[in-house]
């Protein structure tokens, strides 16, 4: 029985694929139709993969059977026990897998059609361009999966004549693809992908911790225009209309993120700052020498119950100590004696876009609850009480105060115009830009020293008895 899809039928249900890969972007674009955006990509790639098992140009399926149930075994083991914490990483290494995807497919066309003896110019660009991309997109996420996992330094890597090599080996790249295009030179092809493998690395090593989620959605993109390329050498439409929409949407959260923090992408490629924020720091007796006002779990708890409205305001700290489920409880205790309880979001909170969202989600805390920036901040003036869970720049006034601050001009939450801000922190270390928090400093401002989780716990157990 011949399965095979004629090229209409086949044609039809790419078709089928874009439109719900469209319809999966815009669920994507908030909480409330995730799930269901979720589901139309699924159902978009099921039949996107249907269709071209069945397409004419498929000769044998074991190989392709083999590759699939090694692939799905990894992708069900990973899934199961990735934690959210580390779910930027290993975005960053699937980001990585579709350069070497991209990089692998165009030589082995080029292999192939040069032994057929049926290569021309314009496939001939289409190669260089997804090698290039390909390889870019490549080294650039292995950079960013080693900064984020902690294998190395997330503080920004720079010396001397940077850009300058920069430059030197971007337009050498493009020289090399151009010949390579003109004359299908071993030599050109070589040289080409290993200069691009190396720009990729070079761009992305002085990107600090302060710019990774916006080095995540960057990567994406490239990943996008990556698939493109590679959708143009192998004649896939649903390929290159897939590998659009990933290359635009992700360049258009870049710029929204930009915007966020008030950098150009150019900024962010070039200038990136930001530190390692691991290990650990001194904690109440540094803040005490700082002039910084420590607090007990009892205070912040005798604050909130007497509290009209509680902001929490979570960063990745949250996310490392999976304090979310405690916050739940915490959220609906309070709420059980009349506190109004939201929760802010920060558009460069976490590492990477939308993880306080999903983090939130994943804990049952209702979408209504959860507020962007821009809902939010006019209602700290009318707050009792600001609860910083493992945030840090997003909530530093020094963005509008401190002109000599690298983080000047970035849009932050106002939390510090509440009556009472309680920072949870495991020590005095700055966040990710490495600025010292003004914040901290302010009358209104206490911190509370330890793990997230266990601190939320504390409170959740003393509102559970009554508090004062």
């Amino acid at each position: 029985m011949d399965l095979t899809l004629s090229p209409t039928a086949q044609a039809l249900a790419y078709l089928a694929s874009a439109i719900l890969f469209i319809f999966a972007l815009k669920g994507l674009t908030h909480p409330a139709t995730a799930r269901r955006g979720n589901l139309f990509g699924m159902l978009g790639m099921a039949i996107a993969i249907g269709a071209t098992l069945g397409g004419a140009e498929v000769q044998g399926y074991w190989l392709i059977g083999i590759a699939g149930v090694i692939g799905a075994v990894i992708g069900i083991v990973l899934a199961l026990r990735i934690q959210m914490t580390a779910m930027p990483q290993l975005v960053a290494a699937l980001h990585s897998f579709v350069g070497m995807a991209a990089v692998l497919v165009a030589i082995g066309t080029f292999i192939n059609r040069a032994q057929a003896g049926t290569l021309n110019s314009l496939l001939m660009g289409e190669l260089s361009a997804g090698i290039v991309i390909g390889a870019i997109t490549f080294t650039g996420s292995v950079i960013a999966f080693a900064k984020l996992q902690g294998i190395m330094s997330g503080a920004p890597i720079k010396f001397l004549g940077q850009h300058a090599l920069n430059a030197l080996i971007a337009i050498t790249t493009i020289a090399l693809a151009v010949h390579f295009a003109s004359t299908g030179s071993w030599v050109s092809l070589v040289l080409m992908t290993l200069l691009a493998f190396t720009l990729g690395g070079t761009l992305i090593i002085p990107i600090g911790g302060a710019d990774m989620p916006v080095v995540i959605s960057m990567l994406n993109s490239y990943s996008g225009w990556a698939a493109a390329a590679t959708g143009f050498t192998l004649h896939n439409n649903l390929l290159i209309i897939v590998g659009a929409l990933v290359g635009f949407s992700g360049a258009i959260l870049s710029f929204i993120m930009c915007r966020a923090m008030n950098r150009s992408i150019i900024n962010v490629i070039f200038g990136g700052f930001g530190t390692d924020s691991s290990g650990s720091g001194g904690a109440g007796a540094v803040a005490s020498e700082k002039g910084v006002k420590s607090a007990s779990v009892e205070d912040a708890v005798y604050w909130m119950e007497d509290a009209n409205r509680v902001i929490v305001v979570p960063g990745y700290g949250m996310a490392v100590a999976q304090g979310q489920h405690a916050l739940k409880d915490m959220m609906e205790l309070l709420q059980a004696r009349d506190v109004e309880v939201k929760f802010a979001i920060h558009p460069v909170a976490g590492r990477m876009p939308g993880h306080m969202n999903v983090l939130l989600a994943e804990a049952d805390i209702p979408y209504d609850q959860v507020l962007e920036m821009d809902e939010i901040n006019p209602d700290f003036p009318s707050t009792d009480v600001v609860l910083v869970v493992g945030a840090n720049d997003v909530v530093n006034p020094a963005a509008k105060e401190d002109k000599t601050s690298p983080i000047y001009g970035m849009p932050i939450l106002d939390a510090g115009k509440a009556r009472q801000v309680y920072f949870l922190k495991r020590s005095m270390r700055p966040g990710y830009s490495g600025v010292d928090n003004l914040l901290f400093y302010q009358d209104n401002t206490s911190l509370i020293f330890g793990d997230a989780k266990d601190t939320i716990e504390g409170i959740v157990s003393s509102l559970k008895g009554g508090g004062h």
